[in-house]
């Protein structure tokens, strides 16, 4: 005889597992003044019906961003001949579900065809096709962006200008004139310097006010700088120095968003590594919560199963809220908590009898139990708490900031 698991039984039977909604991370994020809470998404996934399902639940994603399919390789493969197929699709699905699109992006060192890695250019002409490329990326989305990441990732380690084609053939000048065109091409559309390790002090995250100051000293516009915030579990910057260092952007004149956030760890995941990214993430999405001029929060993918992690870290992953399951993870409760919510547990039972197959879906609060005792990842503290303070057997009061304490 085989034994199926309960999952295997729930994905025969047509149900979606750990998907319950309700008041979720965008609804949260909203609810503080914030703009969204939102996710990368990518189109080889959207061939998953449970994974979109989610993705559409508009109480945890107020905002989407492209993954790749906006990206240069993609939308223009050779030279002047554009296609939009694959990020209109999520253009349209944002646009379906009310959900705004953060564009992604314009100029980077990675993933060029060909006809632009190994083009002869001089100055004069890669400025052209630097130009017409962005014109008609921004104007074919025109209206639909909240914002784009107009020049991705331009900086080494310690501040110095990434050596690039963008930079070795046109100087530093490439950035104000890619912003300088995007802005032509909508005026409307908010504009960003987007980059990772600049989340905290330190020389990357001096170059990149730099850049902002520099873009500016041109007279052009530039609207924000995006942390892309790509962590490490129990390596992360205190959520203090992210938010001074949120606060020396925000001094230019400009918002700032967190735009690729996740967490990784080596494998396998344990109790004590959850505990430990669900602080992180706490920590992170906390900074924006403090700092006003942070707009909002976009997480790499919402699901291990499709995250970039491990093919890209070997021996590292699990870096999202959700398992590959699709299962809330201890990180969604840090994520939710820090923006002031609570956080509900899914559990389901499932029997199968003469090859029949039911399911019971029970939600409840994670934060206490019934015998005033907090449970396992549960809340015992926080400023405004009245519930337990007491952690059950085993487990300890933990201070993650000033408004959520955990049983861990």
């Amino acid at each position: 005889m085989v034994h199926l698991s309960a999952s295997s039984l729930l994905l025969a039977a047509g149900i979606l597992p750990n998907l319950a909604l309700g008041a979720g991370l965008d609804t949260a994020a909203v609810a503080l003044g914030k703009l969204y809470f939102g996710t990368a998404t990518d189109n080889p996934e959207l061939t998953d019906t449970a994974y979109v399902t989610q993705l559409n639940n508009t109480n945890d994603f107020g905002q989407i961003t492209p993954g790749n399919s906006q990206k240069w390789d993609a939308t223009e493969p050779t030279q002047n001949t554009f296609t939009f197929t694959n990020g209109d699709t999520i253009a349209k699905l944002a646009e379906a579900n009310g959900q705004k699109l953060r564009c992604h992006n314009l100029v980077w060192h990675n993933q060029l065809p060909s006809w632009v890695t190994s083009g002869t250019w001089t100055n004069a002409t890669l400025v052209a096709a630097l130009k017409n490329h962005i014109t008609n990326v921004v104007t074919h989305y025109k209206g639909q962006c909240y914002a784009w990441d107009v020049v991705n990732e331009a900086l080494n380690e310690d501040g110095t200008y990434r050596t690039s084609l963008w930079y070795e053939t046109i100087g530093e000048a490439y950035l104000p004139i890619a912003f300088a065109t995007a802005a032509a091409a909508d005026p409307d559309v908010k504009l960003y310097y987007n980059d990772y390790n600049i989340e905290y002090s330190g020389s990357k995250a001096t170059a990149a006010a730099n850049i902002v100051k520099l873009i500016q000293s041109y007279g052009v516009k530039i609207d924000g700088v995006g942390l892309q915030a790509h962590f490490i579990v129990g390596s992360t910057p205190s959520k203090s120095n992210q938010a001074s260092t949120m606060a020396t952007y925000t001094a230019l004149g400009v918002e700032v968003a967190i735009t690729e956030l996740d967490i990784r760890m080596t494998l396998p995941s344990t109790d004590a590594l959850l505990a430990q990214q669900s602080t992180d993430y706490s920590n992170t999405v906390g900074a924006c919560v403090e700092t006003e001029g942070c707009v909002g929060v976009t997480i790499w993918d919402w699901t291990d199963k499709y995250s970039w992690v491990p093919s890209t870290f070997s021996g590292q992953g699990a870096a999202c809220p959700w398992d590959e399951n699709y299962a809330k993870k201890p990180a969604y409760t840090g994520i939710l908590t820090a923006l002031g919510g609570t956080a509900t547990a899914t559990s389901t039972t499932t029997s199968a009898t003469g090859g029949s197959t039911t399911s019971t879906t029970t939600t409840s609060s994670s934060t206490s139990t019934s015998t005033g005792v907090a449970a396992h990842w549960g809340q015992c503290g926080g400023s405004g708490w009245t519930g337990p303070t007491v952690c059950a057997t085993g487990y300890t009061c933990t201070y993650s900031n000033a408004w959520y304490s955990q049983c861990l």
